[in-house]
């Protein structure tokens, strides 16, 4: 469910949005939805309350893990891996079956979406951390809705995926993996 609010854009038109209807999810910045899954999966699955996150760094600061220890016990490791070095790097960990964590947010940008290329920059092509800094603070500025709370997504479940535990959710919001046999090609990528 906390995916899905991104979906509901697509029945929604932009002219029907009043100031009120821009929400964001409960993390920081404009990144991913790792707070708010980490604080849902920790209530959900293990009746905890998280109220606040507090990541760790590891390599680098674009590197960063979040874990919830319950009765001494490490229940759940989410990492966040910003930039093509670290995500590089954790494709790696992923093939020896060394990575341990159950829920990774990856962005290209280092330093996360509002540190992107496509942002304002300094005349010498280095962001504007006056600019990052303000658009942070508009950011946390916009009021906070959970996604399972959005009328939009209580609606587009109930009218288009035909409820909670329907097939149709199934279908259109699971995935499934399996192993992919691996052609030799010249442009297979080696990481």
């Amino acid at each position: 469910i906390f995916g899905v609010d991104l979906l509901f854009c697509c029945f929604l038109r932009f002219d029907d949005l009043k100031e009120g209807d821009v929400v964001r999810h409960e993390g920081k910045r404009s990144d991913g939805y790792l707070e708010h899954i980490f604080k849902h999966a920790a209530k959900e699955l293990f009746g905890v309350d998280v109220k606040e996150i507090t990541y760790k760094a590891l390599k680098n600061k674009d590197f960063q893990e979040v874990t919830l220890e319950k009765d001494g016990e490490t229940v759940l490791r989410f990492a966040a891996a910003y930039g093509f070095r670290n995500i590089q790097n954790m494709v790696l960990k992923l093939k020896k079956g060394k990575f341990l964590y159950h829920f990774v947010e990856v962005l290209a940008c280092p330093g996360g979406c509002l540190n992107g290329k496509g942002q304002a920059q300094t005349e010498d092509g280095k962001p504007d951390r006056a600019l990052l800094a303000q658009m942070e603070e508009v950011y946390t500025a916009i009021p906070v809705r959970l996604p399972e709370a959005n009328v939009h997504v209580q609606r587009m479940y109930q009218h288009w995926l035909e409820g909670m535990d329907s097939k149709k959710v199934q279908d259109t919001l699971h995935t499934t993996y399996s192993a992919v046999n691996q052609s030799p090609s010249s442009l297979d990528i080696k990481w």
